[in-house]
């Protein structure tokens, strides 16, 4: 849930890139933070786990407008996708506003994806929350491994695997090189703060 802060005249809210182990999260912030410097205020923060690492830092996203005659500073977090890291997920998605789902592209990785939205699903449920109203946008990533001749899965089965039933905003990307990071990002951030505008209008 978004925290008003009234003495700066900020909403605070928080977008976690969710999905499985190994399939972009880290890149795609890292590539935020290396590329949008000026909106990002302080330092990205990185816990380490095995093989697998939290990050967070805050980014202020520019010309989306104010809710409220506020400015909205959204704070953007990975997961760590592992499955032994579930309580840390759960952990993370506490009080969320807006998911990013990266799906990873490799035909090998399809089970894994379909296990970590079910884990999302049932890790917002237990906040109350609806994988189904919850502001969420789907990024299919490594799409730049095909150059290479890896096996990928086609965007169309990706759609029928992942978003069949969620009928969600989703792009192609490939985080390393910064393809579709840029409008996840946005598409999520606007969905995010069409949501708080709504839960705003009913808190009046």
């Amino acid at each position: 849930m978004a925290i008003f802060n009234l003495k700066k005249r900020e909403i605070e809210c928080k977008v976690v890139y969710y999905g499985p182990g190994r399939c972009g999260k880290t890149t795609n912030l890292e590539y935020i933070f290396k590329s949008y410097k000026k909106q990002v205020t302080g330092e990205m923060v990185s816990i380490n786990t095995e093989g697998d690492r939290t990050l967070f830092f805050d980014f202020l996203p520019m010309g989306l407008g104010k809710i409220k005659g506020c400015d909205v500073r959204v704070q953007l977090y990975t997961v760590p996708g592992q499955v032994k890291y579930s309580s840390t997920r759960k952990l993370v998605l506490r009080g969320v506003d807006g998911i990013v789902f990266v799906a990873d592209s490799l035909e090998v990785r399809r089970e894994k994806n379909m296990i970590s939205l079910k884990d999302l699903q049932s890790n917002l449920k237990e906040y109350g929350k609806s994988i189904f109203k919850v502001p969420l946008i789907i990024q299919y990533n490594k799409r730049d491994l095909a150059d290479e001749g890896i096996p990928l899965m086609s965007v169309e089965q990706m759609e029928r695997d992942l978003n069949r039933q969620l009928k969600v905003p989703s792009f192609p990307g490939s985080a390393v090189k910064g393809t579709g990071v840029g409008v996840t990002l946005k598409a999520c951030l606007m969905e995010t703060l069409k949501s708080l505008q709504r839960e705003f209008k009913w808190a009046k």
